[in-house]
C-alpha cells in the first residue's frame, strides 16, 4: 500500500510535506485488549510450565524465553509492515519472558515483590522518559520506524515484567488470593476506562496504565487456573491451559479485525517562495 503525500502549512506558515503512513502496531480497539489479556494469561501459564511444571527453573526459563523474544523482536522490527501473527507472537514472547524474569528477580535473587516491583517500575518510567526525549512522543500509534519500535518493545517487556511482579505481590502477600487479585486489577482497569471516556487525562498515559494493568490481571487469572487447590487455584494442567489460550488467541487474531494504526509523518519543510 503506497502512502499518500500532501502539502500543508505548519504553524509558521511554511509549507511542509506530510506522508500518511501505517503504524507497525495494531489499532487499539476492544478486540486488542481482549487478545492482550489472553496473551498475558498465556504468558503466566506458559512461563510457569517451563520453570515449574518441567522443573527447568526461573533462570533457564528466562534464557529460553528471552532468546525467543530477541528473535521475534528482531523480525518484528525488520518487517516492512504490520503482520498480526508476528506482532502477537512477539507480545506473547514478551509476557512469557516477563513471567520468568520477574520470578527470577523476586524469588531467586531474593529482592522480594516490593523490591522487584519498585525496580521494574523505575525501568518502565525510565524507558518511557528516554523514548519521549529521543522522539518527542510515546504514542504507540507513532510507531512506524525502527528507532521507535526498539523503544516500544523495550518498554513493553519492562511493563510485562512489572505486571507479573505486581500480580504475584497482590495475590501472595495481599491476602486476597488469585481471584481477589484478579478482581482488584479488573477494577483498576475499569477506572482507567472510565477516565478515558469521562476525563481529560492524557489518553497516551492511560494507554500505558492499562497496558501495565492487563499484565497482573493475566498473571492472577493464570495462577487461578493452574495453581493447586490448596493454594487457592483450580489445579488445571498448565500445558493444557496454555494450549487452550494459544488456540483462543490464534482464532481471535483471525476473526477480529487486525488493522495497522495510521500516523501522519511530517517529512520535510519546503522553503517558502519569496
Amino acid at each position: 500500500m503506497t502512502p499518500s503525500v500532501s502539502t500543508v502549512c505548519d504553524e509558521t506558515g511554511s509549507p511542509s510535506v506530510t506522508r500518511k503512513v501505517l503504524s507497525k502496531v495494531p489499532q487499539v480497539t476492544f478486540g486488542f485488549w481482549i487478545i492482550k489479556i489472553l496473551a498475558t494469561t498465556l504468558g503466566e501459564t506458559a512461563g510457569d510450565t517451563v520453570s515449574m511444571t518441567w522443573n527447568l527453573g526461573y533462570l533457564a526459563g528466562t534464557v529460553i524465553f528471552a532468546g525467543i523474544l530477541l528473535v521475534l523482536g528482531w523480525r518484528q522490527i525488520a518487517a516492512r509492515r504490520f503482520h498480526p501473527h508476528l506482532y502477537w507472537a512477539t507480545i506473547i514472547a514478551s509476557t512469557t519472558a516477563g513471567t520468568t524474569m520477574a520470578d527470577f528477580a523476586t524469588r531467586s535473587m531474593g529482592i522480594g515483590y516490593a523490591g522487584g516491583s519498585a525496580l521494574l517500575l523505575c525501568c518502565v518510567l525510565a524507558s518511557l522518559a528516554v523514548w519521549h526525549r529521543a522522539l518527542g512522543s510515546i504514542d504507540v500509534q507513532s510507531v512506524h520506524e525502527p528507532q521507535a519500535e526498539r523503544y516500544y518493545w523495550i518498554t513493553i517487556t519492562f511493563s510485562q515484567t512489572l505486571g507479573t511482579a505486581l500480580g504475584d505481590w497482590t495475590a501472595d502477600t495481599g491476602g486476597s488470593g488469585y481471584s481477589g487479585a484478579a478482581l482488584v486489577f479488573a477494577a483498576l482497569l475499569a477506572v482507567v476506562c472510565l477516565l478515558y471516556v469521562r476525563s481529560r487525562v492524557s489518553h497516551v498515559g492511560l494507554f500505558w496504565a492499562a497496558f501495565i494493568l492487563t499484565r497482573p490481571l493475566g498473571a492472577a487469572v493464570g495462577d487461578l487456573l493452574d495453581k493447586p487447590l490448596d493454594d487457592g487455584g483450580l489445579a488445571i494442567s498448565r500445558p493444557l491451559v496454555s494450549a487452550a489460550l494459544a488456540l483462543s488467541i490464534l482464532l481471535l487474531v483471525k476473526i477480529l479485525p487486525q488493522n495497522a494504526g495510521r500516523v501522519i509523518d511530517r517529512q520535510s519543510r519546503i522553503a517558502k517562495v519569496q
